[in-house]
């Protein structure tokens, strides 16, 4: 069956929804917790900004490192470093020196985990079963997102942030359990036009950057404040997203794969557009926010397997896919941060939430075009 027949990406992924955990449960509420713990809003989308132009300068460094101790071990490292964030995130109290550390150590764990997890996914993956594989992924990180936040916004309320994000700390370093079962990645020291190679990916990543900037930052923090800024409330809206986004979790990857890119595109596209509006729309509306976030979630799992098909697949075609997914993520940073500074000096000004929502339309556009010339050629 191709969506379990390598072994090899069986593990990666049981390690991703391991760390899945972490992402849906605290990480979900990152951005909403700075903003209950008095960071202003304009200065939590600074802060964003700020830990993705972290991540941009320090990317670099990854290659080196990996070609000394290879890329499984970079991932390893990657992943027990990111637990650090979690109990630094429970002692911000507003603008302060406990804010610049997350920063800090969010922009270290996230550079080194996402760099080298995206090109080990590419490099152990099978082109031909790509798709596949990534909706099963996707599927399975969807169903754990019903429960984590849920959990999550339970133990912010009962137990406090420390007990909360503590206990993601943890779960963060166990996974990197399923990893040590993995085979290791070698990378060259010299690899002559590995970043040229690159220059499909780093448009496509620079566009999914501005596109999360709106569609995923901006509506979080507008869906915390529409529920009331509860907990529970965000916790449980969460959750009805995904099960909306399990059920839509395995439906296309196969159709992608037969060679059907273009006619998936179409629909993965118009509906991120659709659920882009909605969300704007829905903004200090609770009903109808709740339901744009679980349309959102379903049109997340048509989306990103376009997305990544493609960019998996031109990184294992290229000459080294560490050094084109460095650049790829250089190019997410760079969008992201953009967007998210523009989006704050907007609010700063008075406009509202729904305004950086909408900016996502122009990087779903801008989406559509590359990834219809990528299927196109692969057709």
């Amino acid at each position: 069956m191709a969506y379990f027949a390598n072994r090899a990406v069986n593990l990666l992924n049981l390690h991703y929804a391991i760390h899945s955990i972490a992402l849906f449960g605290s990480g979900a509420f990152f951005f909403v917790f700075l903003l209950k713990a008095g960071v202003p809003l304009p200065g939590v989308l600074v802060s964003i900004a700020a830990v993705l132009g972290g991540r941009f300068l320090i990317r670099p460094a990854v290659v080196p490192l990996a070609a000394r101790f290879g890329l499984r071990r970079v991932l390893i490292i990657g992943t027990l470093l990111t637990a650090v964030q979690f109990p630094l995130l429970a002692m911000v109290d507003g603008i302060g020196p406990a804010l610049f550390a997350l920063c800090a150590a969010a922009s270290i764990g996230d550079t080194l985990y996402w760099t080298s997890y995206h090109a080990y996914f590419a490099s152990l993956g099978d082109t031909e079963h790509r798709g596949h594989q990534i909706s099963a992924r996707e599927a399975v990180v969807a169903m754990i997102g019903i429960v984590s936040p849920l959990a999550t916004g339970w133990a912010l309320v009962t137990f406090g942030p420390q007990v909360a994000f503590g206990a993601t700390a943890l779960v963060q370093l166990a996974a990197a359990l399923p990893l040590l079962g993995t085979p290791e990645v070698t990378v060259a020291r010299h690899v002559p036009g590995a970043f040229k190679a690159a220059v499909p990916g780093i448009l496509l990543f620079i566009t999914d950057g501005w596109i999360a900037t709106g569609f995923m930052i901006v509506w979080q923090i507008g869906l915390f404040t529409t529920l009331g800024e509860s907990y529970l409330a965000y916790g449980g809206a969460l959750a009805i997203a995904a099960v909306a986004g399990a059920i839509g979790g395995l439906v296309l990857g196969r159709y992608i794969d037969r060679g059907h890119g273009i006619k998936v595109l179409w629909l993965a596209v118009l509906a991120l557009a659709a659920a882009i509006s909605l969300r704007a729309g829905a903004l200090g509306h609770p009903v109808l926010a709740i339901t744009a976030n679980a349309l959102g979630a379903f049109v997340v799992c048509l989306y990103t397997p376009m997305l990544m098909t493609a960019v998996y697949n031109q990184a294992k075609r290229s000459p080294c896919p560490l050094r084109f997914h460095v650049a790829t993520e250089g190019g997410w940073d760079t969008g992201g941060a953009v967007a998210c500074l523009i989006t704050a000096g907007l609010v700063s000004q008075g406009a509202p939430l729904a305004v950086g929502v909408l900016l996502s339309l122009f990087g779903a556009a801008a989406a559509f075009v590359l990834l219809r010339r990528y299927y196109r050629t692969a057709a």
